[in-house]
């Protein structure tokens, strides 16, 4: 299966295991699922940072392409056509641009995102699966 990961998701993966739902747990720790980590979601940690909204414990925005990838991650690139055709995903209540970008990504790559984050679930009506 093809999962796509939430940025909090991969942050507790590598700074608190602990706070990983006990359904998303066993989908990591399976080799033979793909586990995706969107490049949009450096982005979102690099601005949140820069703006002190998120703590990073020992390492700085621009390690974590590599960490990912260590972790077992792979990375999956904004395509053109994904980034060009963002315009049909309809508004819903969830205006966070980096939310509404990783579900069109999700919807367009036929990936089941990963999240805990229940203002996804009004992208279910639009393609999107999810696993909370």
């Amino acid at each position: 299966m093809n999962y796509l990961v939430d940025t909090h998701i991969f942050l507790w993966t590598i700074q608190s295991p602990k706070l990983i739902p006990k359904k998303i747990k066993p989908i990591l720790l399976n080799p033979e699922n793909n586990k995706y980590l969107s490049l949009i979601t450096f982005w979102e940690i690099s601005l949140k940072y820069s703006l002190g909204k998120i703590d990073l414990i020992g390492i700085l925005p621009d390690k974590l392409p590599s960490v990912a990838e260590e972790t077992g991650f792979e990375l999956l690139d904004m395509d053109k056509n994904v980034l060009s055709s963002f315009y049909k995903l309809p508004k819903t209540k969830n205006k966070d641009p980096f939310d509404r970008l990783l579900a069109w990504q999700a919807i367009n790559s036929k990936c089941i995102l990963l999240t805990k984050d229940k203002s996804f679930i009004d992208y279910k009506n639009y393609g999107l699966r999810i696993i909370s």
